[in-house]
């Protein structure tokens, strides 16, 4: 029996682990703190406090620190200008994150601040503008379209991948230009698709989605996936790319260009009011369909990783509005 003290003997020794200097270890922790949200959250948060910073220096009036007379005009201003309520509670919290990172009061949460945004909230009348879903027969349409068109060209298969990819993983239009190659793994029932950081994943813990084959389909989104890499010859890094003049492979595409490609597939199919789809409209389209065929909300929810089922409950009830209604069978003719 090999004694205790063998044994630690045996082991080998543990690399000793380094001591930050100060200066390194404000450096982590900086880095650290900068990683506590997705990189569009920060460059929203900065362009709110550049915009906040203009008007006070136009109205002559102290941004850091604000006092919040201030902050509570300053919404005003906003919210008649018709600046939604959700942008001005991004707003806020921008104010509210400046205020703390230096260390002073913050005037988000004072009285006159929280009433002011709730009169906007009652006075901003209209409903939230919804995007077209691209529904199953949409997708369709718009792809046939691409056939006709741009038939076996870098563009069409290109946009094909993009349309049928971002549909039938009910993707964000920034989750779908974020994907890589690597984070593609092919399966003989479909894809297995990674997403690394999400707008509900601000701490990068990822998701992992399962994308099936539909086998002998020309709407299929493994095959379409799989013809743009090979004719792009892209082997690693940006799934998606731009294509410059000559049908030279740019850089990674951009959200912007996703809506930008939707709109005009929609608008080449022939689709009602083009002009309402956009990036969204994939995403939005693969669960209303999805509501349509009776899936599982569950699944739905596993799909699009969304965090509250009421959310979800919308496209349910979008599709279920008129069934077994409570008032069917009612104002019927008599006799009848």
């Amino acid at each position: 029996m090999i004694s205790r003290r063998k044994r630690l003997a045996r082991r080998p020794a543990r690399e000793p682990v380094p001591v930050l200097s100060l200066e390194q270890a404000r450096e982590a922790a900086a880095a650290y703190a900068r990683g506590s949200r997705a990189p569009l959250t920060w460059r929203a948060y900065e362009s709110d406090w550049r915009g906040f910073e203009r008007w006070c220096r136009n109205m002559k009036l102290s941004a850091l620190p604000a006092t919040p007379e201030t902050v509570a005009l300053y919404l005003s201003a906003e919210g008649r200008r018709g600046r939604a309520p959700s942008t001005l509670g991004r707003r806020l919290a921008a104010i509210r994150l400046i205020h703390l990172g230096a260390r002073l009061p913050s005037p988000h949460d004072a009285i006159e601040v929280t009433e002011v945004l709730r009169g906007i909230r009652r006075d901003f009348g209209r409903l939230p503008a919804k995007k077209m879903p691209a529904v199953d027969e949409d997708i369709q349409r718009m792809v046939d379209a691409i056939e006709a068109n741009d038939p076996q060209t870098l563009r069409g298969l290109r946009d094909r991948a993009l349309l049928l990819l971002g549909y039938a993983a009910a993707l964000r239009r920034s989750e779908l230009v974020a994907l890589n190659v690597e984070d593609l793994t092919e399966r003989p029932e479909g894809l297995e698709v990674r997403i690394a950081r999400s707008k509900t994943d601000q701490e990068g813990k990822g998701d992992t989605l399962a994308v099936p084959r539909v086998p002998d389909s020309p709407y299929c989104p493994v095959q379409a996936v799989l013809d743009w890499q090979v004719a792009a010859g892209i082997t690693t890094g940006p799934l998606l790319r731009r294509l410059h003049r000559g049908d030279r492979i740019g850089a990674r595409l951009t959200a912007q260009s996703v809506a930008l490609i939707v709109k005009h597939r929609a608008a080449q199919a022939g689709l009602e009011a083009a002009e309402a789809y956009s990036g969204h409209s994939l995403r939005r389209g693969f669960l209303t369909s999805a509501a349509r065929n009776r899936a599982s909300i569950f699944k739905m929810a596993a799909q699009s990783r969304h965090k509250s089922l009421d959310v979800l409950r919308e496209y349910v009830d979008d599709v279920e509005r008129f069934e077994d209604h409570a008032g069917e069978g009612l104002l019927r003719r008599r006799g009848h």
